[in-house]
């Protein structure tokens, strides 16, 4: 039998556990949260890592610990923002997927091209990445006019900015596409390509780690795209808008350009080994 004193007993308990469970509810995501009040809430910073991607992601197979300038930019930028960083591992193609799914809140190092565009949203350039190209030997174009030529082969990765630049610019040319930036490259040196059509901070790692496959040849007129990163649509500004404001920030202090040189460092690419014509 329940008496009053029970029943006050019980009251207490119960007035206790609600107590307990408010810094709980309190804690727990809004609907339609954006993603600046996600940072600012839980401290942390997601981004994506691409395996094999180096200079711009680096993942040590020992440690598993993550480096590449776009590791350190996403470091600074949680540091910025008072939180702490998160790495999950993707690819190019699922990484706009995984801005979609709220997955990771930014992505460094992507294309700003229209169909991407169409889904997530691009923050200011992070830099100009220049196209290069990596030739056979003894094959020495100086201009791109010169490799917009039927009897020019030339290899790209599907799909890719390199792809999509290729046809564009150079639609006479024979190009052979593949599945891949590797297999791209192995058309070269197997002799089925005159040369393979890489941006600068990828053709600078390829020809440092297999001098053999070709000459890294920038032709001219200089060709760039920007190279930005990705955030997710949210309805919020805030978010993009911040993190526009830390890369002029970052910019002006010389940050980016250091980043860069760092992690080029890191795969035994020296100041001396950038073309000339090259600025970051």
């Amino acid at each position: 039998m329940l008496t009053r004193r029970h029943i006050a007993a019980l009251a207490t308990v119960g007035l206790a556990t609600t107590a307990l469970a408010m810094p709980a509810l309190a804690q727990s995501a809004p609907d339609n949260e954006t993603t600046f009040a996600r940072v600012r809430r839980t401290r942390k910073l997601r981004i994506a890592g691409i395996v094999g991607t180096e200079p711009y992601y680096h993942r040590d197979i020992a440690t598993s610990q993550w480096s590449g300038f776009c590791v350190s930019m996403g470091q600074d930028l949680a540091k910025s923002l008072e939180a702490e960083l998160e790495i999950s591992e993707t690819t190019w193609g699922n990484s706009v997927l995984d801005l979609q799914s709220n997955k990771i809140d930014i992505m460094f190092g992507l294309s700003p091209t229209p169909s991407r565009a169409l889904v997530v949203e691009f923050t200011r350039p992070i830099l100009n990445n220049t196209f290069t190209i990596i030739a056979k030997p003894g094959f020495e174009p100086k201009t791109w006019a010169e490799l917009n030529n039927p009897e020019v082969r030339i290899a790209v990765d599907l799909g890719s900015t390199h792809d999509l630049f290729a046809r564009r610019v150079l639609p006479k040319a024979t190009l052979i596409a593949l599945k891949t930036p590797d297999e791209a490259t192995l058309a070269v040196q197997a002799g089925r390509a005159d040369c393979v059509i890489q941006v600068i901070l990828l053709s600078l790692v390829t020809v440092k780690k297999n001098p053999k496959v070709g000459k890294l040849i920038v032709p001219t007129a200089i060709a760039q795209q920007p190279t930005c990163a990705g955030v997710r649509i949210d309805g919020d500004q805030r978010f993009r808008s911040f993190v526009d404001n830390w890369l002029e920030y970052s910019r002006s202090l010389g940050a980016i350009r250091s980043w860069i040189g760092e992690n080029l460092a890191l795969v035994g690419i020296q100041p001396d080994d950038v073309p000339a014509l090259v600025q970051f």
